[in-house]
């Protein structure tokens, strides 16, 4: 199997290098998110977080300013720009190479964020809900992250349907990704995320994140982002999110070690050290 990693800079993608998986911290600036929902809220908050995080060895900084959990609402655009831009230029600001990504699915945010300073899309809709997000992403020469989720934020836990599974994310992502590519995105640009807890049941996160080698026939960076997630909360008997940092470091370890080349964290501190080391076993080499 050939090795795929993640280059920061042009192209996003590059071949058989030492694996390094890369770790990119969750800064949600909202008051409702299943798991910080509040905790960066305050831009000043939410910056200070941000600069821990790439201190503790964050490679990217996630910023996104509307909850996507399970049945949550849409968020007004004006409200969704007030809270990430100003986190991102704040970032910017006082580390100027920090690595940051924005998760939004609209376009008018996603402008405003890449002039902030983000170089990174992370759309949770795969670039369905907003189409000229493609355009913006070409034009910028923006990464992009298409995420697989069943349905929308509000609905997409009640009906959980598939014809096959994995088989049907599959699917989804070659339409998506050739889709993107006839646009003018570069390949080698595109990450592909599985949609841990988007429209999947508890036992389906764990076939995602066990059989993730199914995905490598794609040929695109794998993240996967089930940091703090229902699933791992019921297989502890823990409803706490902010409490399952240590069952999330599991799926963590098992990520890397079935082909992650990117994790989406909160505890990016231990979330360091284990990609470190899971790292070190794929290549069974401890220097990289």
């Amino acid at each position: 199997m050939r090795s795929i990693t993640i280059d920061l800079k042009p192209p996003f993608v590059t071949e058989d290098a030492p694996k390094h998986t890369l770790v990119m911290g969750v800064i949600n600036v909202t008051p409702d998110s299943f798991s910080d929902g509040g905790d960066h809220f305050d831009t000043h908050v939410a910056v200070s977080s941000s600069l821990k995080m790439l201190s503790d060895g964050a490679d990217i900084i996630d910023v996104g300013g509307e909850s996507t959990r399970p049945g949550s609402e849409p968020l007004d655009r004006a409200e969704e720009l007030r809270r990430a831009v100003p986190v991102i230029e704040g970032i910017v600001r006082q580390q100027p190479g920090a690595v940051i990504s924005v998760d939004t699915r609209r376009r008018r945010v996603a402008e405003q964020a890449i002039k902030a300073g983000a170089t990174v899309i992370n759309d949770v809709s795969g670039f369905r809900d907003d189409p000229s997000m493609v355009d913006l992403a070409r034009e910028a020469g923006s990464g992009v992250i298409v995420m697989h989720m069943l349905g929308k934020p509000k609905t997409m836990q009640q009906d959980i349907s598939y014809r096959s599974f994995p088989g049907d994310i599959i699917v989804f992502f070659e339409e998506r990704t050739r889709y993107l590519e006839d646009a003018g995105i570069d390949p080698g640009k595109i990450v592909i995320d599985p949609g841990i807890g988007f429209g999947k049941s508890y036992d389906q996160n764990l076939i995602l994140i066990n059989q993730l080698g199914a995905f490598s026939s794609l040929g695109k960076p794998i993240l996967v982002g089930a940091s703090r997630k229902a699933f791992i909360g019921k297989i502890l008997g823990e409803p706490k999110a902010s409490a399952r940092d240590m069952g999330t470091m599991a799926t963590v370890a098992a990520s890397v070690l079935r082909g992650a080349s990117i994790v989406r964290i909160h505890d990016v501190r231990s979330a360091v050290q284990i990609c470190r080391v899971a790292d070190a076993i794929v290549r069974e080499r401890v220097e990289p």
